[in-house]
């Protein structure tokens, strides 16, 4: 355990140190905090944001200082560019704020005669009268009229601070739209840039690629919770009969129904008042994290056959362990960098070095899980663990075509996102998250149904095993044989509170099961036609001749004894 207490540390350390790191921006509201403009070339540029905003059908009437009611628009309020005092003795070019829509971003800069384009006007550029040297060059867009917005301001001598002018500019047309603030002047390079610009959609100031994730979210809160409803109905009506691994899926189940719940409220925070809740997205990244840790390790000690097949893990518990907390240390990391501070609508900005761990990890759970399994399923078909092995097969065939989903998934996610370099499909963005919650919400409802609590729940149990099959020596006839369709027959009468899964046929005192027809019971020949009764002592006798199983075979000749004695038999002759 000592490697998990040190992943356990190096964990809380890890995250600790990021979280003093990361600059928790306020959302829909992009602050700039001396922020310093980076040479691309001639340019010098700040990205002042990104985001998908979606039209409103606005009354030019009305008055600019609308800030709600269905309206769309990108504020700048309190901008101020300072440099410093050692450059102040001169007047400077102008800074510019350029705010357009991705469809035009070909009308910001130029080139002459067809040369290497650029952003800044050169000589030759100025001599063709398209533009004054040293300023940004941009042309009207063809296709939105009025677009691009550029506008700026420029230092006065002596002076260490420059204020652009608040203003609101409001979108009419659905689009990603984009602000930066450039210059070419190379004496303003220490220039820093200060306030904050709002951005507002119809419903909200909620980014548009982010804006369906709330009613998303807010859905599968729905979804949870009916899962909770039948799932702890089940738990309470057959608490007596719940096993280990029935105690994990309810976990699972309740930090879904926290995860969903806290995602939908900071979206909804986030969208009321245009600053993200930091607190809470921390809560649902942690919830979230934990969640997928947990489900992932549920997963891989039901392949190992934990609480069906074996009792305890034994020595795979320390390793099973540190694969889980490593598993959550790096996914935790990345969904801090993904979520916390999150502003602009671009999707998959967290760097390589976070993304590789996660799914190096989640290759290894995925190679672990289906060894284990194979060999589960091994050992339940050498037991003639029938029913158990029936499950298996079923979660079996559910993980493999979840993983096969996956698979087809990510490859549609790469070729998403490479081919959509400036963010043009915005809007459908949103599906490829939602599409990783609806998938592992399908595959714990169908753990749900294979493991639901029933009064039957003790018989999946490891403990319910013939010790035959455990390795501890001949099976006794006092074994309670309930386990399976093929042997673990129970002699005894059963109780009033117990059903049996096959039907069973009594023989005075004493019970046997009536097996179903299959490849395991005993073959008559064509001519021969059995009743119930004496197809039952048949199959029996041969599958404990089988099995060698004495118990089970005297059991039936006492079955068999009675039924030749029986008064109707006699009858008969």
């Amino acid at each position: 355990m000592s490697s998990f207490n040190f992943i356990v540390a190096s964990a809380v350390v890890v995250l600790l140190c990021l979280l003093c790191s990361l600059h928790f921006s306020n959302a829909s509201v992009h602050d700039y905090s001396a922020e310093k403009f980076a040479s691309k070339g001639k340019v010098f540029v700040v990205h002042g944001g990104s985001e998908g905003i979606y039209s409103s059908a606005l009354n030019l009437n009305e008055s600019s200082s609308l800030s709600s009611n269905g309206h769309s628009f990108i504020r700048f309020k309190k901008i101020i560019f300072r440099r410093p005092e050692e450059f102040s003795n001169i007047s400077s070019g102008s800074i510019h704020a350029v705010v357009f829509e991705v469809d035009d971003r070909e009308t910001i800069g130029g080139s002459a005669y067809g040369g290497q384009r650029a952003v800044c006007c050169t000589a030759d550029l100025a001599k063709l009268g398209v533009c004054k040297q040293g300023e940004i060059i941009h042309r009207p867009s063809s296709n939105n009229p009025g677009w691009p917005k550029v506008f700026g301001v420029s230092f006065g001598i002596d002076e260490l601070e420059a204020k652009l002018q608040p203003r609101t500019i409001h979108v009419t047309k659905t689009g990603m739209y984009n602000v930066y603030f450039m210059h070419c002047d190379p004496n303003l390079k220490e220039v820093v840039v200060e306030g904050k610009t709002v951005w507002k959609n119809p419903t909200g100031y909620l980014p548009g690629r982010m804006a369906p994730l709330m009613n998303f979210y807010g859905y599968m809160s729905l979804a949870f919770a009916l899962l909770g409803i039948f799932w702890f109905s089940q738990y309470a009506r057959f608490w007596r009969e719940v096993i280990a691994l029935q105690n994990c899926i309810t976990l699972v189940i309740t930090l879904g129904m926290f995860e969903m719940a806290l995602w939908y409220f900071d979206y909804a925070e986030f969208n009321e008042t245009g600053v993200r809740p930091t607190g809470i997205t921390i809560w649902a990244v942690t919830f979230s994290t934990v969640k997928r840790t947990v489900s992932r390790l549920i997963i891989l000690i039901v392949s190992m056959g934990y609480g069906v097949v074996r009792p305890t893990l034994g020595g795979l518990t320390s390793k099973v362990l540190l694969l889980g907390g490593t598993f959550f240390v790096a996914s935790q990391v990345l969904e801090l960098v993904e979520n916390v501070g999150t502003v602009s609508d671009f999707s998959g900005k967290a760097r390589l070095f976070f993304v590789l761990p996660v799914a190096i990890l989640d290759a290894f759970f995925i190679l672990w899980i289906f060894t284990s399994l194979s060999a589960t399923l091994n050992k339940l078909q050498a037991r003639r663990l029938l029913a158990k092995l029936d499950i298996y097969r079923r979660f079996t065939n559910s993980l493999a075509v979840a993983v096969i989903v996956s698979v087809g998934w990510v490859c549609y996610e790469l070729y998403f996102k490479s081919t959509d370099v400036y963010n043009e499909r915005w809007q459908n963005a949103w599906i490829i998250p939602a599409f990783w919650q609806v998938l592992s919400f399908s595959l714990l409802c169908i753990i749900c149904a294979l493991w639901a609590p029933s009064q039957n729940s003790m018989r999946m149990s490891s403990s319910k095993t013939n010790p035959k099959d455990k390795g501890k020596g001949p099976a006794k006839p006092q074994d309670d044989y309930r386990q399976t369709v093929l042997g673990n027959l129970n002699f005894r009468p059963i109780t009033a509170h117990e059903t049996p899964t096959l039907e069973r046929l009594y023989f005075g005192k004493n019970n046997l099961v009536s097996f179903p027809s299959s490849n395991l019971t005993f073959k008559t020949l064509p001519d021969y036609v059995l009743d119930r009764q004496q197809k039952c002592l048949i199959d029996n006798l041969w599958i404990a001749h089988s099995r060698k199983d004495t118990s089970h075979f005297v059991a039936t000749l006492n079955c068999t004894s009675h039924y030749f004695n029986d008064k109707k038999f006699r009858q008969k002759i």
